[in-house]
């Protein structure tokens, strides 16, 4: 089946309510772009739509999770069995997340490039199996994915950065997703110590995407500030000042960073970023 409008089958993806129905449109949806050829993307990604473009309080997902603020949120070792499935749930959380989020950079932000919707419907599709890794995880620990609380913070961030591709760029695959390139080593190694090498092998394989999901970030976020014959080191750090660097937590996987596109400049600057939220007594 091919695709007739880009921007109504983004927006038919990113409100299904069924996470696991989500994710399968999402890897279908890549698959159907990959099927045609550059003309025919270029003109898809020009084309006008049925879709029309609004703020969205939420996307669609299901009644559970139930969300409450991350402070509410149980602090679970890894040691247990019940601390692991804490932790799956919880990247599974993410994952629908980000699916939500690549979807949106697509159905939300038209005029682009058609590599641009390659590049997001690709980060979508990859999110889409993520999360299905996850939840087929869970099932094999006798749960599933809604059993536990979570938190909405992966979305707040979408609806405080609807309005400007730049701030989203810059916002949401350079600080949230690229968090989890710092994390995701120290866990992937504890889950093998612990004996979990389904899980590692998971997290392993989210890692290595991410990587390449936080360096389209990078490089459309540089891209739009050519565009705008902006600075991006200044337009980074305007947008880290206050609040946004709240985000920002040492240590930082300068390897994975460099890999996925950051400049030693960018780290600098996260690093200083954080070191005035601090001493601000903002943290």
């Amino acid at each position: 089946m091919s695709i007739e409008d880009l921007y109504a089958d983004a927006e038919k993806a990113l409100m299904c309510p069924d996470p696991v129905e989500k994710a399968r449109q999402s890897i279908e949806l890549y698959d159907r772009w990959g099927l045609l050829d550059n003309s025919e993307q270029a003109l898809l990604a020009k084309s006008p739509s049925t879709s029309t473009v609004r703020i969205l309080e939420a996307p669609g997902r299901p009644e559970k999770p139930e969300l409450v603020d991350s402070r509410k949120l149980p602090r679970r070792g890894m040691g247990s069995e019940a601390g692991r499935i804490g932790l799956i749930h919880s990247l599974a959380h993410i994952e629908f997340n980000a699916i939500n989020l690549a979807l949106d950079a697509v159905y939300r932000f038209r005029g682009m490039p058609a590599l641009y919707y390659e590049d997001w419907l690709r980060v979508a599709s990859d999110e889409g199996e993520h999360f299905l890794l996850l939840h087929e995880r869970l099932l094999s620990l006798d749960t599933h994915y809604g059993d536990l609380n979570a938190h909405d913070g992966l979305w707040d961030m979408a609806r405080r950065t609807d309005h400007d591709i730049l701030v989203r760029m810059a916002l949401v695959p350079r600080i949230l997703e690229a968090r989890g390139l710092d994390v995701a080593p120290p866990m992937i190694e504890k889950l093998k110590r612990l004996g979990d090498k389904q899980t590692a092998e998971i997290l392993q394989r989210i890692y290595t995407d991410e990587i390449t999901h936080v360096e389209v970030g990078n490089r459309w976020f540089r891209h739009i500030c050519q565009q705008r014959e902006l600075d991006g080191t200044v337009v980074f750090r305007d947008l880290l000042k206050g609040q946004n660097s709240a985000y920002l937590r040492s240590p930082y996987n300068r390897e994975a960073r460099l890999q996925a596109g950051f400049n030693e400049e960018e780290l600098s600057l996260i690093k200083e970023m954080e070191a005035e939220y601090k001493v601000a007594g903002l943290s």
